[in-house]
């Protein structure tokens, strides 16, 4: 039996009373859990089952490499982020994004405290958190845009040039996209609310030509909306 915190992505109920957990754990990455009688009446837990809620498993290796199981689980910190609408809205659309991104990542230290710094920040109220957490996992997984003295990003080659290539990627937003990469404390960036819905469809654009097989998350439509 193993021990270890790790983030709720999504899970899927299987059967009656059982779950499917996906989560992104600090020890071993991305993982999935088999989870026993969550959904039995008795099952006080089940309000534990919040995306990116931070737990900690107590889990039995499957058999013959099968999937694990979770023996037991607790709560590690609680977060008032999933009272607040806005908050709620966000936590949904990014535990949406890394389910699907994170999926064949192994261990991995920097992520795992990154997702920890951005619901920090998001905590906070700053609802711009999303935005920059998005290019801090570019960063990450080495993908990120090169920095150049050009105007505009080019989101298929990752470098600025001085002719514009996307529409979505005006000088403006390009140069949005240079002030966070260049700085050492991007969530203090203050994105304007008029541009934040571009820069986040520019930051989608640029995951479809960089992440393989990258599908823009059903919750996007539910993001956009609440940020109007």
């Amino acid at each position: 039996m193993t021990s270890q915190d790790g983030f709720l992505l999504s899970y899927i109920k299987y059967g009656e009373n059982d779950a499917v957990l996906h989560c992104f754990t600090e020890e071993d990455g991305f993982q999935t859990y088999f989870l026993k009688g969550i959904y039995s009446k008795k099952n006080k837990k089940k309000a534990f089952l919040l995306p990116l809620n931070k737990l900690n498993f107590s889990v039995n290796a499957g058999k013959n490499s099968g999937i694990q199981t979770i023996s037991k689980f607790e709560i590690t910190e609680v977060n008032d982020v999933y009272t607040d609408i806005k908050a709620n809205t966000v936590i949904f659309f990014i535990a949406d994004f890394l389910n699907q991104i994170l999926r064949n990542e192994n261990q991995n230290q920097i992520i795992f405290h990154t997702i920890d710094e951005f619901i920090f920040e998001l905590s906070q109220q700053n609802y711009r958190s999303h935005l920059i957490l998005l290019i801090k996992i570019l960063k990450i997984q080495g993908v990120a845009p090169l920095l150049g003295d050009g105007n505009y990003l080019d989101p298929e080659t990752g470098t600025f040039s001085n002719i514009g290539t996307h529409h979505f990627f005006d000088s403006e937003n390009s140069q949005l996209w240079k002030l966070i990469l260049s700085s050492q404390n991007p969530y203090q960036i203050k994105i304007p609310q008029a541009m934040r819905k571009t820069f986040l469809d520019s930051v989608l654009v640029y995951y479809h030509y960089h992440i393989t097989d990258f599908k823009t998350p059903n919750s996007l439509e539910i993001i956009q909306q609440i940020f109007e």
